[in-house]
């Protein structure tokens, strides 16, 4: 494990694996860099690129602050591209790719970047995510298990069995460990989540490339999201991974990825 301090002095943790060019993975919701789809995508990647698979702040080994701002994150990973030689490829899934996408526009030193289902929703197609849902999940943060049901039935749409069952799995621990931090995931979507269509000008700073990503069994308002963002952000390119939805396999990601930041 290493260690570097974020502008604010919060020490996020991270691993590096690999040699080659730097690609930065930056994780979603009830995910760090030892649970969740980043390890073993970092160790496919690791083949090709020096990889570096950072614990967003409130999570595994990395610190926190008093208060949270997303700008915070936005400077977690900039110090992590800095720790991997002053620029590098990022990757981002789900609300990382939300985070990522901001951290673009704002002039992080990103040479490319590429992200995979940023969960916004762009029109009436599904139930809509309550308005209050980051208070409520601020609410929750010290209620792991009720917080993770909240995001679960609320946030995603799961029915309540679901996620009834998904105490019997052996990532429920994992996931409660993080779960305090997922009002910080809803921060991080902002107004983007409530059924309204993009605005665009909150990518307009976005002057590198950018490859949008969807999986082809994905449900249809995540695909309509998807294409959506493509269209939003200045210069994007779309692609959809065949066979794959919101629970991406790494072994189907990790050659697009090899492609994209090889080229």
């Amino acid at each position: 494990m290493n260690t570097v301090d974020s502008k604010d002095g919060t020490p996020i943790a991270y691993d590096r694996a690999g040699e080659g060019p730097a690609v930065v993975l930056v994780d979603g919701a009830l995910c760090s860099r030892a649970q969740g789809p980043m390890p073993e995508l970092a160790a496919l990647l690791a083949a090709g690129f020096t990889v570096y698979n950072y614990d967003r702040r409130g999570r595994g080994d990395s610190g926190d602050a008093a208060e949270y701002e997303v700008d915070r994150e936005i400077e977690d990973l900039a110090a992590v591209i800095e720790a991997a030689g002053g620029s590098a490829y990022v990757y981002g899934t789900s609300s990382g790719a939300a985070l990522a996408l901001r951290a673009a526009a704002a002039g992080v030193a990103i040479s490319k970047l590429a992200v995979f289902e940023a969960p916004f929703v762009v029109d009436g197609s599904r139930k809509p995510i309550p308005r209050e849902w980051v208070g409520e999940l601020r609410a929750l943060a010290d209620r792991p298990g009720d917080a993770i049901r909240y995001f679960m039935t609320k946030g995603i749409g799961l029915p309540g069995f679901v996620v009834s069952l998904m105490k019997l799995m052996p990532a429920w621990k994992g996931m409660k460990a993080v779960a305090h931090t997922l009002w910080y995931d809803a921060e991080v979507v902002g107004p983007n989540a409530f059924g309204q269509p993009l605005d665009r000008s909150q990518w307009a700073g976005i002057e590198v490339p950018v490859l949008v990503l969807g999986g082809g069994k994905s449900p249809a308002w995540m695909r309509t999201s998807v294409r959506a963002v493509a269209d939003a952000v200045p210069g994007a390119s779309y692609r959809e991974i065949a066979g794959q939805n919101h629970m991406l396999k790494a072994a189907a990601i990790a050659p697009v990825l090899t492609e994209y930041f090889g080229g």
